[in-house]
């Protein structure tokens, strides 16, 4: 008789030779190597994990000019004055990519802060290296 509940979800390192039901050596060296990882290498690859779950388009993929849906965790916010009014400058991050969401005349959106998911439609567009999106559609993920 198994004694353990079934609504509780294992966690910690061994999380994923739980899940899977796999043993021995793999087990092992798959728990090495999340104990031995950085913690900004293992938050990188949850949230990959995450927006390929979603069905976002990797930033690395986005061509400019056209119409993108792409979601991430939102790295920094600052106002920057374009053309003598506020915008503000989000940058999102999926894990593999940054792209700057470039809301113009905000200063502020509420619930939008570092470290908050969200999701974002629109046409992307490109100045030097860097990947802009301006007044994109959005959508805060929890």
């Amino acid at each position: 008789m198994d004694i353990r509940r079934q609504d509780t979800a294992p966690i910690g390192p061994f999380r994923d030779c739980v899940a899977t039901g796999t043993v021995g050596v793999v087990a092992l060296k798959k728990v090495m190597k999340r104990l031995t990882a950085p913690i900004e290498e293992l938050d990188r690859q949850d949230l990959e994990e995450f927006c390929t779950a979603l069905g976002l388009t990797p930033i690395t993929d986005i061509t400019p000019r056209t119409p993108v849906r792409l979601g991430g965790e939102v790295r920094s916010v600052r106002i920057v004055p374009r053309a003598g009014a506020p915008a503000l400058e989000v940058t999102i991050t999926d894990g593999r990519g940054a792209i700057t969401a470039v809301f113009l005349g905000r200063s502020k959106i509420a619930g939008i802060a570092p470290g908050r998911k969200l999701l974002a439609e629109g046409i992307a567009g490109k100045d030097g290296n860097r990947l802009f999106i301006f007044n994109p559609l959005y959508t805060l993920l929890p």
